[in-house]
């Protein structure tokens, strides 16, 4: 890392402590002191509990099938900060980075970790001159800093699970209405697989803003997507959707979800399976993968760490009956508390770990599969330690 990007990260990791800051202000604020960079191109705006990330990914893989020049901004990142902000499917280069941040933490110093990365990649897509930017929402979407975008393109909800419940409401119904906040006149927005009763919430806050929703299940999609696992299809069928509304053709539609990668979503490598389930709904998924694909559970190693705001006895109660080996660990370097793998312990039998690497060696014995998941910050020092990749500090933000 060059030295100007570890002065910009340290500055930024420095607002971690503002947390995950919900509100439209600030960031309205700052993009007009810089004279509105995000309404120099256009977007597609991408929010849901899951599936989020994997859509994003498949809708850039397409524009870029179609010959459209891309940025692409994402959150958490896995292993390097700079995977966040994308332009043409690559992080920007350090030097450019380092520029970025600098620019956009010296605006205010009010402006929150989420906040000052979601304006300079709006900076980074406008110096780039994209012809589309696929932008994920951080957390809900009524409130989040991306919502400052003007009208997009086109824009999905993936899915509707509970989550951030702290933030966003303790219910199903509370969590749709603030993804849909996303709504704006004209805008018709894909809609994942979802429920009827919420998809009535979502509609009348649609309907309310002068926006529509439509679904996604027509979509055709190709035979051998280049994610796994049956819940990457709906994902796909989204993208395709979206993919038609920008212009793709279907032979664009096509190739990119043929060709598209996004790692940490069932990903192989050699013995570990890495999957960044964080949740009761993405460990659901993970679990019907597991049981079609995966091998006998005595052949199985789970390697686990979760937040401690996060309902890990539903996650476990799905994956732990899938791995006769299991070793509990606190994911490092959090803004956010851990769930303690000693509690998790005690309700499905199993070893702790103080570390991924001694976690990664032991559950490596006599196991077939070593499955990671949990945490994304857990399997993004997972997959850095076995791909041999330089880390920055994980930030759930």
């Amino acid at each position: 890392m060059s030295a100007p990007l570890e002065i910009a990260l340290a500055r930024l990791y420095a607002r971690i402590p503002l947390g995950m800051r919900l509100g439209l202000e600030r960031m309205r604020a700052a993009c007009a002191a810089h004279g509105n960079p995000e309404r120099d191109f256009k977007t597609v705006h991408v929010a849901g509990t899951n599936g989020k990330g994997s859509v994003c990914a498949m809708l850039d893989s397409i524009a870029r099938a179609h010959g459209l020049h891309t940025g692409l901004y994402t959150s958490p990142h896995l292993c390097r900060f700079s995977e966040r902000i994308r332009v043409d499917g690559e992080p920007v280069a350090d030097p450019v980075l380092a520029a970025l941040l600098t620019r956009a933490l010296d605006t205010t110093e009010d402006l929150s970790f989420f906040e000052a990365s979601t304006l300079a990649a709006f900076l980074a897509f406008r110096e780039a001159h994209v012809d589309l930017a696929i932008v994920e929402v951080g957390i809900g979407g009524r409130l989040d800093a991306t919502n400052v975008l003007p009208t997009p393109a086109g824009a999905t909800i993936t899915r509707i699970a509970l989550d951030h419940v702290d933030r966003l409401g303790p219910t199903l119904t509370d969590i749709a209405r603030e993804k849909a906040g996303i709504a704006k006149p004209g805008l018709d927005i894909v809609l994942g697989p979802i429920s009827p009763d919420l998809r009535a919430v979502i509609d009348q806050v649609a309907h309310a803003s002068g926006a529509t929703t439509s679904g996604s299940e027509d979509a055709t999609v190709v035979p051998i997507l280049g994610l796994a696992g049956d819940h990457q299809r709906d994902n796909a069928r989204i993208a395709a959707v979206l993919g038609a509304r920008i212009g793709a053709s279907a032979e664009a539609v096509a190739q990119g979800l043929t060709r598209v990668t996004w790692p940490a979503r069932l990903e192989r490598i050699g013995d570990y399976l890495l999957d960044a389930a964080h949740n009761p709904d993405g460990t659901e998924a993970l679990a019907r993968y597991l049981r079609r694909s995966g091998p006998p559970p005595d052949r199985v190693s789970l390697v686990f760490g979760t937040l401690a705001d996060k309902d890990w006895r539903s996650m476990l109660g799905t994956l732990a009956p899938l791995a006769t080996t299991r070793i509990y660990l606190a994911p490092q370097g959090s803004a956010r508390s851990a769930a303690d793998p000693r509690e998790m312990a005690a309700v499905h039998s199993g070893s702790l770990a103080s570390d991924v690497e001694e976690a990664l060696t032991r559950a490596a014995n006599d196991t077939a599969l070593v499955v990671v998941c949990g945490s994304i910050a857990l399997v993004g020092q997972a997959r850095a330690r076995l791909c041999r990749l330089p880390c920055d500090p994980s930030v759930a933000l």
